[in-house]
């Protein structure tokens, strides 16, 4: 005996519904994280667009390159400050296949950087096609580059230290062209954004200090402490019965 057709489509209606609550319940959630945004670019006297789809292009390494970002959302753009001075900042939600995978903090530096630098945690699988070579473990953290001996100068143990300051929530952190950047679940607030940008800030002084903090840190070498040659005639003592040069000898 066949199930009854009007089971079916009981069934259906139900899954139906079901979908659709959980579509609203995103909606209302993503609607939520938007006015969050806002509202914090607002008082940090930044600004905010719901949507670019040009500014993930910017980059390709990190988890841009990994997820396949297609657009930017909830993008907020302002500046911060940090000790070698201010810095323009961006945060953004990257969207990939329709959905939002993780929200993105970048800090600008003043120079390109050499190479691009990845720096992830081993619990992340972090392979993908076109995956940089890799330079092995710094810290909590391995490291791929593209170019391996300008990546390998840019790893100090200051870089190290900041890096493993991060947190295990953020996945990877990158340095791509003049930009520090680091990746976290999208469902973060501000004040874990708002740190997120302090830590980035103290990379972005570490690789791209300000020429102040650079003469700081440079000290020149002491030149050694030379003797002028002393002449030998001052140490010279005339001893008794012993006439100078070119005198004669009294008899």
């Amino acid at each position: 005996m066949g199930i009854p057709a009007w089971i079916w489509f009981v069934v259906a209606a139900v899954a139906a519904v079901a979908g659709l609550a959980l579509l609203m319940t995103d909606r209302a959630r993503e609607s939520s994280r938007n006015r969050e945004r806002a509202r914090w670019a607002e008082l940090r006297g930044w600004q905010y667009v719901d949507e670019d789809e040009e500014l993930p292009r910017e980059w390709s390494g990190g988890a841009i390159g990994y997820f396949g970002a297609e657009a930017a959302v909830n993008v907020v753009a302002g500046s911060t400050f940090t000790s070698d001075g201010r810095r323009p900042v961006f945060v953004f939600d990257i969207v990939a296949d329709g959905v939002i995978p993780s929200v993105i903090v970048a800090v600008r530096c003043n120079r390109v950087q050499p190479a691009l630098l990845e720096l992830w945690l081993a619990s992340v699988p972090f392979q993908r096609t076109e995956m940089p070579e890799l330079l092995g473990p710094v810290g909590q953290r391995y490291a791929f580059a593209d170019e391996v001996a300008a990546g390998r100068g840019l790893v100090t143990q200051e870089l190290v230290e900041a890096a493993d300051a991060l947190g295990g929530d953020v996945g990877v952190a990158w340095i791509e062209q003049e930009w520090v950047l680091a990746s976290l679940a999208p469902n973060v607030g501000p004040s874990r954004l708002e740190r997120l940008l302090r830590d980035l800030g103290e990379i972005a002084d570490i690789i791209d200090p300000s020429e102040e903090a650079m003469d700081e840190r440079y000290v020149p070498p002491q030149a050694p402490v030379v003797e002028p040659p002393s002449d030998p005639s001052d140490n010279e003592v005339d001893e008794p019965g012993v006439n100078s040069p070119g005198e004669g000898v009294n008899r």
